[in-house]
């Protein structure tokens, strides 16, 4: 029997999720499914904002970065009344299963939805913070590493230039893969990433040894940081006066911000979106609901919505291992 499938992106954008959108569309197509598309995330679906997906939506998008779909924040779907609306929307638009393409916030927001729609849910991991468990990587963290590690070496290139300082802040939000991964790829001198964090103090004075230590070594060499967002009390500025206490001045602060999320998908972004989305339909109509697509080791996976966010995701140990090889003999610590 032919079903009826609705779509949503919802949070933060990451490069892949057209490629996912795509991928559900052509396997939508393949079964003979209904499928639609809200817009603007949950907003959408509040308001009975959907258009209808069809191939001829997917020319030229797997290489789309952001989403057709748009996303945003939405607070009344963060109320019961706003989850009891959205619930007697999808059954006035006659859906059978939802399928959510999103981060941590997302999927809690789809568990909800759950408590009072009797539809499936399916959720696909698409940021690029990487900080959902249950899945080797998010759609989007592979493009954002590649974005993040680009700008690090243009950075590099003027701090050569001035032998001076510079802090560069990746995206994250509590999780330290981003900025673990940038600074790992692009050969930064420090990482500070929450995951490992001790205390400004104890950072402040492992970064200074290692500036004086190169220095004494090398002369005014160039020296780049690469800080997590959300780590550091008061953000670039106050890991900069921290160096200043201790005489180090050459200091430059650089935050990536937002470009780090958008451009084209690099191929593994494309590949695990195109996996996830084929693998997502293929489970519509099942008694499977309330839970995640994801990867573990390059085979797909079901993990139930509240298994994503419980525990956190712990850093790649052979990552964090060579990092701290290849910073610095001297210092044990990341």
């Amino acid at each position: 029997m032919s079903k009826r499938v609705a779509i949503l992106t919802s949070g933060g954008d990451a490069p892949g999720m057209n490629a996912c959108i795509r991928a559900v569309i052509i396997a939508c197509q393949k079964a003979n499914y209904t499928l639609i598309g809200y817009k603007h995330g949950y907003n959408g679906l509040l308001q009975q904002e959907y258009i209808s997906l069809s191939l001829d939506s997917t020319h030229n998008l797997i290489q789309q970065g952001g989403t057709i779909l748009h996303s945003a924040r939405c607070e009344e779907f963060k109320t019961r009344e706003g989850v009891v609306k959205a619930a007697k929307n999808l059954d006035k638009a006659e859906i059978d299963t939802l399928i959510v393409i999103g981060g941590d916030g997302s999927f809690r927001g789809a568990e909800t939805l759950g408590e009072e729609w009797d539809g499936q849910i399916l959720g696909i991991p698409g940021t690029i913070d990487n900080d959902i468990g249950g899945t080797d990587a998010t759609i989007g963290y592979f493009t954002a590493i590649d974005t993040a590690m680009s700008s690090i070496d243009k950075v590099r290139d003027t701090a050569d230039a001035f032998e001076r300082i510079f802090l560069v802040e990746v995206m994250g939000r509590n999780a330290g893969f981003l900025a673990l991964n940038a600074a790992l790829s692009a050969a930064a001198d420090y990482v500070v990433v929450p995951e490992f964090f001790e205390s400004p103090n104890a950072e402040v004075t492992k970064i200074v040894s290692q500036i004086k230590a190169q220095r004494a070594l090398k002369g005014p060499v160039s020296f780049i940081v690469v800080v997590a967002e959300n780590v550091w009390p008061n953000g670039l500025n106050g890991l900069t006066e921290a160096l200043q206490h201790h005489h180090i001045n050459d200091v430059r602060p650089v935050t990536l911000g937002h470009v780090q999320r958008g451009g084209s998908p690099v191929a593994q972004d494309r590949l695990l979106a195109t996996t996830l989305g084929e693998f997502a339909v293929s489970l519509v109509g099942s008694d499977i609901t309330n839970i995640m697509v994801g990867e573990v080791n390059q085979r797909p996976v079901t993990v139930p919505l509240p298994k994503t966010w419980e525990n956190a995701k712990p850093l790649n140990e052979a990552r964090v291992d060579a990092m701290r090889t290849l910073m610095n003999e001297r210092y044990n610590n990341v």
